[in-house]
């Protein structure tokens, strides 16, 4: 795991989320144990543990009873809608404040930016 100082059971989570967004975990599909996820990553088996739990409560993953954890229907669509918002929050939000704080409207901030993206 990457030692970002982020909880690693968050980072544990994440790269389950990252894995159904790329389509490499599919929705319905089995997820890996909390006992692989451990012995993967070299992590203790709780701390995988915890990472799932948090999937399950965030209702990306649910428990079929004897069998194991399972992506649920919608999770990828889930995770791209709290993902976008968060971007939203952390980038573009801030990103447009500080565009009227320096007199950019809407027009010069988008111009700026497809500069940026078509160099």
């Amino acid at each position: 795991m990457d030692d970002d100082g982020r909880p690693l059971f968050l980072q544990i989570a994440e790269s389950l989320e990252s894995a159904i967004i790329d389509g490499s975990l599919a929705e319905e599909a089995q997820a890996p144990s909390t006992n692989e996820l451990a012995a993967f990553h070299r992590i203790n088996p709780a701390t995988a543990a915890k990472g799932v739990n948090q999937l399950v409560a965030d209702g990306v993953l649910h428990k079929r009873r004897g069998i194991g954890m399972f992506v649920s229907a919608g999770a990828r669509d889930r995770i791209l809608q709290r993902r976008r918002q968060r971007f939203a929050d952390q980038y573009v939000a801030p990103l447009v404040a500080e565009a009227a704080r320096l007199g950019l409207d809407l027009r010069a901030l988008i111009e700026m930016i497809e500069s940026e993206t078509n160099p």
